[in-house]
């Protein structure tokens, strides 16, 4: 009798183990489809993807920074060629 008991209830956890298993890959097929579907919708729609943006954002940074240091350095040569420009005389109004 105690053995029938053992082997009903090592058939059960044998169950409830598949059971488990299946219920895991169930999860994981539904969020692969979900994300395969998610990602298909997305791309239908021109959005990017968060590392594009930070891409491009960081892109837009440097040139801004760049921009910066080329207008002061533009301005610092206007300033120095305006010091060494000989001073002319005011010309004559027609």
């Amino acid at each position: 009798m105690m053995q029938s008991k053992n082997k009903f209830m090592d058939d059960m956890s044998q169950i409830m183990t598949n059971a488990m298993g299946v219920a895991q890959g169930a999860k994981d097929e539904a969020e692969n489809a979900m994300k395969s579907f998610m990602d298909r919708w997305l791309a239908d729609r021109n959005f990017v993807t968060r590392e594009e943006f930070d891409a491009v954002r960081a892109m837009a940074q440097k040139a801004r920074a760049q921009n910066e240091d080329l207008s002061a350095r533009l301005e610092a040569l206007e300033a120095a060629a305006a010091k060494k420009a000989p001073k002319s005389k005011a010309a004559p109004k027609p």
